[in-house]
């Protein structure tokens, strides 16, 4: 069983983020990291593929300056091979372009199932996996927490605010599993220096059939108009309960309108 996993790799969350001079974007220069939200889909991929009894994953990822240090964790992890898609001319693409490249990327491969996180954190857009099914014309199923191959399908537990629906669709498709489906592996000494001679295919627009009014600030539908601090976390009231706490407590939750 063949398995791509969708990868982001990010800037490191614990450094201050930048910002792009003249911009609101994000500035991915230097080392990256692999996105804690996609250990997740490498982890079941790696599974699905041991269930099998056969196959390999392939890690399909897109990526400033040929940038592979998030990869490179994922390929320890136990990936078999990475393509990355790497152009200047991606500079400044939003989430559907993004959906159009992976696609692209995906295609070449041809697998049975394609695993990727809900969303990326450092996006939160929470929609490129699904464009990527909608523009590969495959079935997508959403917030995975548990993933099972039978046969010529696939079936999903997924996760809903009252508990979970069980879906069943056929293959290959596109499902986004949520953090905690699985517990991640940390890459062995040994998986970290193999991932060190594993293939990483990099590519650019022009290899996949994309121009630049595709993708990049030119072909982006979406743009970032302000960015803000966050609103520090202010103190909680502390209410000293001397026989009437409960009055305080139904209050509260009047002005919540919880009552």
């Amino acid at each position: 069983m063949n398995v791509v996993v969708c990868v982001k790799q990010i800037p490191d969350p614990a450094a201050p983020p930048a910002l792009a001079p003249g911009t609101n974007n994000l500035v991915r220069e230097g080392k990256l990291i692999l996105d804690d939200s996609d250990s997740y889909g490498v982890e079941m991929a790696l599974q699905l593929a041991d269930a099998a009894g056969g196959g390999e994953v392939t890690l399909v990822s897109m990526a400033p300056n040929g940038e592979t240090s998030g990869l490179r964790t994922a390929l320890a992890m136990g990936a078999a091979k990475a393509i990355l898609v790497s152009d200047e001319a991606l500079a400044g693409t939003d989430a559907l372009g993004t959906a159009k490249v992976l696609a692209a990327a995906i295609a070449r491969v041809q697998p049975d199932l394609i695993l990727a996180a809900t969303e990326s954190t450092d996006g939160y857009t929470g929609t490129t996996p699904v464009q990527v099914a909608e523009i590969l014309g495959l079935p997508s199923v959403t917030f995975a927490k548990r993933v099972e191959v039978s046969g010529d399908s696939v079936k999903v537990d997924r996760q809903t605010e009252a508990g979970y629906d069980e879906v069943e669709c056929p293959l290959p498709a596109v499902v986004t599993v949520t953090a905690g489906v699985v517990e991640p592996r940390y890459p062995s000494f040994k998986g970290i220096m193999a991932a060190k001679s594993k293939p990483v295919e990099t590519l650019g627009i022009a290899d996949l059939g994309l121009d630049a009014s595709q993708v990049g600030a030119t072909g982006a539908r979406q743009e970032i108009t302000q960015v803000a601090e966050a609103e520090a976390r202010s103190a909680g009231e502390i209410v000293v309960d001397e026989g009437e706490g409960f009055e305080r407590v139904i209050q509260f939750l009047e002005q919540l309108k919880v009552l």
